[in-house]
C-alpha cells in the first residue's frame, strides 16, 4: 500500500500548514492497528484517542475546591469622588511640577550669561551710584547757612 499522502500530510504538519480536517485524517490513520513500521514512530503523537472528553457540569466547583476557594460572586467596589478624581489631581501635580522646573531652567537665559568681569564692574558702579544718591540725603540734616565770623576774630592782618 502507498502511504505517500500520509507522508505529505506529515510534512505539512511539521511545517504547520495542515488544516483541522487533515489533522483529523492523521489521527484516524494512526489510530488503526495496521500502521506501517516506517510510520510507527509517529503513532504515539497522533493516537490520543478519538473519544471526546467532556468536563462536566461540576468542573468549576471541583477546580475551585482543589485550589481552596469558594464560588462566590465578586463584590462591588465602592468608588468615592476623591478616588475617581485622583488621576486628575495627579496629572495636575505633574503639570505644575513640569512648569516649575521649566521656569527654573529658563531663568538663566532670561538674565543672560555675561562676562564675570563686566558683572563685577556693573556691581561696583551700582555701589558708587548708591553712595552718590545717599550723600545728599544725609547732608539734608546739616544747615546750609554760612556761619558769620565771630567779632573777636579779625579778618584783617595788622
Amino acid at each position: 500500500m502507498d502511504y505517500k499522502y500520509i507522508e505529505q500530510l506529515l510534512e505539512r504538519y511539521w511545517q504547520g500548514e495542515t488544516t483541522l480536517q487533515e489533522e483529523a485524517i492523521l489521527r484516524a490513520f494512526f489510530s488503526q492497528d495496521d500502521v506501517p513500521a516506517s510510520l510507527m514512530k509517529y503513532k504515539s503523537l497522533f493516537d490520543c484517542g478519538l473519544q471526546e472528553e467532556t468536563l462536566g457540569d461540576d468542573f468549576d466547583a471541583r477546580i475551585l475546591d482543589s485550589i481552596g476557594e469558594d464560588e462566590k460572586e465578586p463584590k462591588a467596589k465602592v468608588v468615592s469622588w476623591s478616588s475617581r478624581l485622583m488621576p486628575l489631581f495627579k496629572a495636575a501635580a505633574v503639570v505644575a511640577i513640569l512648569l516649575t522646573i521649566g521656569n527654573a531652567a529658563q531663568a538663566p537665559w532670561n538674565y543672560g550669561w555675561d562676562n564675570p568681569q563686566d558683572e563685577y564692574a556693573k556691581y561696583r558702579q551700582q555701589q558708587v551710584d548708591t553712595v552718590n544718591i545717599l550723600s545728599p540725603v544725609q547732608a539734608e540734616n546739616v544747615t546750609d547757612t554760612v556761619a558769620a565770623p565771630k567779632p573777636e576774630e579779625s579778618s584783617y592782618i595788622e
